[in-house]
């Protein structure tokens, strides 16, 4: 993937709003355990924009696949065309700011063969603070033609992470402390997948959200592993700061996989092994 090709500016994003071909707009604004966003959504959002809950929409039921598995792609396949998604339309995804949310709408249409998806760096905040205006209005798009076909990016089950982790780089994207085994708000045990390397997303952006440069990236993955030739894949508590880490590797031009289930579904079953400590073993 050549380098920022997944991402936008603001700016970038109003040049091509106003041109011949303005992408399709999904809000996917969404927090952690937080209240429904859908009413911030309709009290002000980027004009035509569909608003996408993550929850419901972009994960299947929570169960022994973690707590965000995967939807199943011809009711993901729905979805985007109610929200007007087509084929190889262009398709612009953006979130409240932390970019979490928007990256996994961004992974979802990548793995079910979407040409053509990017996230808008800094999202929403950045969009205002480029002086972009916000709409109350009801949207109601034309109907979409997209269809899915999985397997367009790769996609990793706990068997695959272990032997990433052996046989390659396993990235670990949740907080240092979590991976540490130090604390663990969430999942049954604390701790990482053997073989992993602590990479927490949140050192991918600066402050306000929007994702460090291109060459920074670069130098912050080969410095944790990521050499050339070598296989990469990243996991995180269940597969939504995930796939902003793998935005992030995107954007540095480095292709990655995806353990979907992450940590919610490997720490379910006591039989699988578990690591503690700042080092990968």
């Amino acid at each position: 993937m050549t380098a920022n090709s997944a991402i936008l500016s603001a700016a970038d994003l109003k040049s091509e709003l106003a041109g011949s071909r303005p992408p399709v707009l999904l809000d996917i604004r969404w927090q952690l355990g937080g209240p429904d966003q859908r009413p911030a959504y309709e009290a002000g959002h980027l004009p035509g924009a569909v608003y996408v809950d993550l929850d419901r929409e972009l994960a299947g039921p929570p169960g022994a696949g973690g707590r965000h598995p995967l939807p199943d792609p011809e009711a993901f396949g729905a979805v985007m065309r109610r929200a007007g998604v087509t084929s190889d339309g262009p398709v612009v995804v953006y979130d409240g700011g932390q970019g979490w949310a928007a990256a996994r709408a961004w992974w979802l249409l990548r793995w079910t063969g979407h040409p053509n998806v990017r996230v808008l760096d800094g999202g929403l905040a950045a969009w205002t603070a480029d002086g972009g205006a916000v709409s109350a209005d009801e949207v109601t798009p034309v109907e979409g033609d997209f269809k899915p076909t999985v397997g367009a990016v790769g996609l990793l089950d706990a068997d695959g992470a272990a032997a990433r982790a052996r046989a390659g780089l396993l990235l670990d994207a949740r907080a240092g402390e979590r991976y540490r085994g130090e604390v663990e708000p969430i999942d049954p045990v604390g701790g990482h997948i053997p073989g992993a390397v602590s990479a927490p997303t949140s050192e991918n952006v600066t402050e306000d959200g929007r994702f460090r440069p291109a060459d920074a990236l670069r130098a912050r993955f080969e410095g944790l592993g990521a050499s050339e030739g070598t296989a990469v894949g990243v996991y995180c508590g269940s597969g939504v700061s995930g796939a902003h880490e793998v935005l992030a590797l995107a954007v540095a031009g480095i292709e990655a996989d995806l353990y979907a289930g992450s940590w919610s579904e490997w720490s379910s079953d006591p039989a699988r092994p578990v690591a503690t400590g700042p080092d990968p073993q």
